[in-house]
């Protein structure tokens, strides 16, 4: 499992998938829609099954001597670090604008989600949905990806909508709080969100692996 992991993190993995962990830091950015880091995050990712796909790396890996199995783990790894390193720079983010800018007039007179365990809690759902509709898509026929990419946008920017206008229905505006107002909340939702998170790339898992022993290569 270590080997195949590190020939997704070395060899198949698109330099784009590395570089765009850093959109993880735009929820240091105000009046803009801080969750469209996570689409970007996954954009990266999707490089790599792009490249991957290109260089025949799935029959590659499956010449390998590993179950077939292993060759979805290890697609699915690589995907859980890129996206757990990004949440780790939004995290950084969320904790610094809570903290040391919470009073900045920039962010206070900010119209759009706050960076808080909220927004954290709604980046990990955003990528369980990820792992669920365009990694569990591909391992579907493990070639195509169009569909379950366009598919995964159009979730993504419906989520986003719906996250970013929450904070503006009377009675949720604690969804949107500042520093660690509402703390019992937030973290609340900081922990649904890391569930869901854990939840749909399990299921998604377990579907990919079903679809591809299925599949004949």
């Amino acid at each position: 499992m270590k080997s195949i992991l590190k020939k997704e993190l070395t060899l198949s993995a698109s330099i784009l998938s590395y570089l765009f962990i850093l959109f993880g830091f735009m929820f240091f950015i105000p009046g803009y829609p801080i969750l469209c880091g996570v689409f970007f995050v996954t954009l990266g990712i999707f490089q790599s099954f792009q490249n991957a796909r290109e260089a025949n790396d799935i029959v590659f890996s499956a010449l390998l001597p590993v179950a077939k199995k292993d060759v979805v783990k290890g697609k699915y790894l690589f995907s859980c670090f890129i996206e757990l390193c990004s949440i780790l720079l939004m995290v950084i983010a969320a904790l610094i604008r809570m903290t040391v800018l919470e009073d900045v007039v920039v962010y206070r007179n900010n119209a759009m989600m706050n960076a808080n365990f909220f927004a954290l809690g709604i980046a990990l759902f955003l990528f369980g949905l990820f792992n669920l509709i365009f990694i569990g898509g591909f391992f579907k026929t493990a070639y195509k990806f169009g569909k379950p990419f366009v598919t995964h946008i159009i979730v993504t920017f419906v989520m986003i909508g719906i996250g970013e206008a929450l904070h503006h229905i009377p009675g949720l505006e604690a969804v949107n709080a500042f520093g660690f107002a509402h703390f019992g909340l937030q973290f609340g939702l900081l922990a649904l969100g890391a569930m869901a998170y854990i939840v749909l790339t399990v299921i998604s898992y377990r579907c990919a692996c079903r679809n591809f022993e299925r599949i004949d290569l």
